[in-house]
């Protein structure tokens, strides 16, 4: 690692941390002005490293640190690009093969009220996350609640809340949960098995929020026509769940075994599933399916994003500008400023939160302690993001489904109710953790 070289109050250090801010602007305000936000994210992430380029030039400087920081981080965007990147093929595979449109018409033929629907598709997000991440699982659950009932905002916007805070909730106990739980695990801060820790607080932290929204919830049932078509799974769809089980299973194995990258088990199982395809293929079914079509229809914004927003993180780590993180820490005790990070979350998002603290590396303590911190502010950046609609990558993305109807106003209109069960979490995470320490 470089030697810190405190760029903070040079004129690179100046115009860098005003690149960062007026992108960082149009990224949360980008519903207002109508540009996706991978765009200043990935802007902002190369231009700052170029100016710094420009500045070792300028004053004659060893640009080996500078080419050191640059592959680090190129490491470190790379294992996450690609974890994502099989993660969102093998969703656009089960898309393509029915099993989410089986599941909305096995949910809506059923019968059930809208409060009975509110609670399933919460459980669901819950759960899901875990494995598939929190935006793929809001985006998925979402779509679902519009084609349940695309008219009844008293039942999609507390339903979309719901979605939101239980997919981040969900994805704070696992690794591949969310991208910032993602970033911990990479990291090292954290095993695989101390994440699980975690299931206690998150779910009693959702099921507060959810049964508060349930309350406003309308009666009665959502329309169905008796003769829409049942929806089947079509072939391939069964074992290509099987599949991703078994992918995410070997990049468990594969980093906490054999010490690879997460991301070598992902590519592996990648691997697997153009195989798997190519079976199909050759097979006298007249099925023909396409991996690269999937891997065409993935959210590439959002793995641009995530290059771009990382990247911009890592060029103010190199300039000196997270030395103020650590002094933070120092001042007010990690517990205090893990909870802050999940307010600081909700405002600027916490996936370059997240990279922040990491890159920082503050104190929090040594063994025990340690870890229960990591694990709190894994925590409380994955479900303080959730106090507002653009704190989170699923957040964002359910504003994006249901434009219109999932906005700024309306989730602030039912905030409170986020806040009541981040609170409560945090109780949670103390007795657990501080009181019984069980972690």
């Amino acid at each position: 690692m470089h030697d810190q070289l405190h760029l903070t109050t040079t004129w690179v250090g100046i115009v860098s941390l005003i690149i960062f801010l007026v992108g960082y602007y149009f990224i949360a305000t980008e519903d207002k002005y109508e540009i996706n936000k991978a765009k200043p994210a990935l802007f902002i992430g190369t231009l700052i490293f170029m100016l710094i380029g420009v500045y070792f030039a300028m004053n004659g400087l060893d640009g080996h640190p500078l080419e050191e920081a640059l592959n680090e981080q190129i490491i470190e965007i790379a294992q996450i690009f690609f974890f994502l990147l099989v993660a969102m093929t093998y969703i656009e595979a089960m898309i393509d093969r029915g099993v989410f449109s089986a599941l909305r018409y096995n949910l809506v033929s059923r019968g059930y009220t809208y409060k009975k629907l509110f609670w399933i598709t919460g459980l669901l997000a819950f759960f899901i996350s875990p494995v598939a991440d929190n935006l793929t699982t809001a985006l998925i659950l979402s779509t679902v609640l519009l084609t349940i009932d695309g008219e009844n905002k008293s039942f999609l916007v507390p339903g979309a809340i719901n979605i939101v805070v239980a997919a981040n909730a969900g994805g704070a106990w696992s690794p591949f949960g969310d991208i910032t739980t993602l970033m911990v695990w990479v990291d090292g801060k954290g095993a695989f098995t101390e994440f699980l820790f975690l299931f206690p607080a998150s779910i009693l932290g959702w099921w507060v929020t959810a049964w508060l929204l349930s309350r406003v919830v309308p009666d009665g049932m959502p329309p169905f026509h008796a003769d829409e078509q049942k929806v089947e799974i079509a072939e391939g769809g069964k074992v290509i769940m099987g599949l991703f089980a078994l992918t995410i299973s070997m990049a468990v194995l594969s980093h906490q075994l054999l010490h690879l990258p997460a991301m070598w088990g992902m590519m592996f199982g990648l691997a697997i599933l153009k195989l798997y395809v190519y079976r199909i293929n050759k097979s006298p079914s007249p099925t023909r399916v396409n991996v690269f079509k999937w891997i065409a229809h993935i959210e590439n914004d959002t793995l641009l994003f995530f290059f771009g927003i990382l990247a911009a993180v890592g060029g103010l780590h190199f300039l000196g500008f997270l030395e103020y993180f650590t002094a933070l820490y120092n001042k007010v005790g990690p517990t205090t400023a893990n909870i802050g990070v999940g307010f600081l979350s909700a405002i600027v998002d916490n996936v370059p939160v997240m990279s922040a603290v990491l890159k920082a590396d503050p104190n929090m303590g040594v063994g025990l302690d340690e870890r229960a911190q990591w694990m709190l502010v894994t925590m409380t950046a994955g479900i303080g993001g959730s106090l507002i609609s653009f704190g989170s990558a699923a957040g964002v993305g359910v504003m994006g489904k249901m434009k219109g109807i999932y906005t700024f106003g309306a989730h602030i209109k039912y905030a409170w109710t986020v806040l009541a069960g981040y609170i409560v979490s945090l109780v949670v995470w103390y007795v657990q953790f501080e009181v019984l320490h069980l972690g």
